[in-house]
């Protein structure tokens, strides 16, 4: 089978995924997740004219010229309107918030005033409407301000509060199954025995897809056996997740068993080897209604083919609509060679140049089993195939790493 180029094999990993149902939940559960429909407003905020400032609720009229006393006929404070009307020559006590009284029309700061007994002296003239915010200055009845797609930030929670939205109609979290093989994995903590390595792929990953809205689940670690590993499929389906993630053994050597396993299960393989460094044993399939995507064993293969791959996947799940990575423009730091006919993700440092340019500078050692160097970058460097050696200074194309 010839290397899919990348942009055909996210294509197909997207073309079956359509948002999941929607489920309404308490606003305190919201945080994070994808709004399902829009969000009208249940109420006019504020509902009615209100003082900006503490100080008096007068008539404008009365306060052209000044300085100048009037009686002082009542107080407002938030939550405790006057029960009256201001007429001529009066003027009401009001404190930030508190409704405006009928009859007032400004509102006299009261750095502005001297109070005298029952009297208030004006010292200063308040133009119509001044430090009043009218009725629906924030929003009215009806209006949508959160659109459906929309990720609900601690910002948007406030607002939907103050739209007096207790519940919240957001798209159902993604369930997604890790499932790691191998014989040579043990966990960390555990020594290693001859020829085995720690386990590290999963905990990446999974981070990844948590930061994504994801539920994870962990299937374990499947020894090199089809029985092993097709039981951990199994165990998929039964939980009846929508992507199932396997890491490592999805290759044709004598000891990856994943493929086989998947197929056996009734898996539709869509693909399985894509044009990309790192991360060339990429596989994809849909097993029923689950998605399947087998990222290589490499840690740095697995999580830069999450990143690319399984991330915008989540996205579609979730209901959001940029689902694709940004790209971002940059300099390059250092001379980097000439490309072969795969995409290469470069992992680099940023940093700013003296005249505030963005600046990439690949790591010297770009191995796909080196795990601290992806600890360390901040963003990947964009190289197409085919793409001639670049010099330092030269423009590039970045995709930044999330934190």
């Amino acid at each position: 089978m010839a290397l899919l180029p990348i942009a055909e094999a996210l294509q197909r990993v997207l073309a079956q995924a359509t948002a999941l149902p929607a489920e309404r939940v308490p606003i305190t559960e919201a945080h994070g997740r994808v709004l399902a429909e829009d969000v009208r407003s249940l109420r006019t905020q504020p509902p009615v004219a209100v003082s900006a400032m503490d100080g008096y609720a007068v008539r404008a009229e009365d306060v052209a010229s000044v300085p100048i006393s009037l009686k002082v006929a009542g107080e407002v404070a938030a939550g405790k309107p006057f029960a009256g009307t201001v007429e001529h020559g009066q003027a009401v006590r009001i404190f930030t918030g508190g409704e405006v009284p009928a009859g007032a029309d400004t509102i006299v700061v009261q750095e502005q005033t001297k109070r005298e007994g029952d009297t208030v002296v004006i010292t200063a003239v308040a133009q119509i409407g001044r430090h009043i915010r009218p009725a629906g200055l924030d929003f009215r009845d009806g209006d949508v301000l959160l659109k459906r797609g929309h990720v609900l930030t601690g910002r948007d929670l406030g607002l939907a509060a103050a739209m007096n939205h207790p519940i919240l109609p957001v798209h159902r979290k993604p369930r997604v199954a890790l499932l790691a093989t191998g014989d040579e994995l043990v966990l960390p903590g555990r020594r290693p025995g001859p020829g085995q390595i720690v386990y590290s792929n999963g905990y990446a990953v999974a981070a990844l897809a948590r930061q994504e809205g994801a539920e994870v689940s962990d299937l374990g670690i499947a020894r090199d056996t089809l029985a092993d590993t097709v039981a951990a499929v199994q165990d998929a389906r039964r939980r009846k997740v929508d992507v199932l993630v396997t890491m490592g053994g999805a290759s044709v050597g004598d000891y990856d068993f994943v493929q086989q396993a998947l197929s056996a299960e009734g898996m539709d393989l869509s693909f399985w080897k894509i044009a990309m460094r790192p991360g060339r044993p990429l596989m994809h399939g849909r097993l029923d209604k689950i998605h399947v995507l087998g990222l290589p064993g490499n840690p740095v293969s697995a999580f830069v083919c999450a990143f690319l791959f399984l991330v915008p996947l989540l996205r579609t799940l979730t209901g959001r609509t940029d689902v694709e990575q940004p790209a971002e423009h940059a300099l390059l730091g250092c001379d980097v060679a000439e490309n072969d006919e795969r995409a290469d993700y470069l992992r680099a440092s940023l940093s700013r140049s003296p005249r505030g340019a963005l600046v990439a500078t690949p790591f010297a050692l770009q191995d796909s089993s080196i795990t601290r160097v992806l600890a360390e970058a901040d963003c990947l460097v964009l190289r197409e195939p085919h793409a001639p050696k670049a010099l330092a200074g030269s423009p590039c194309v970045i995709l930044k790493l999330p934190f």
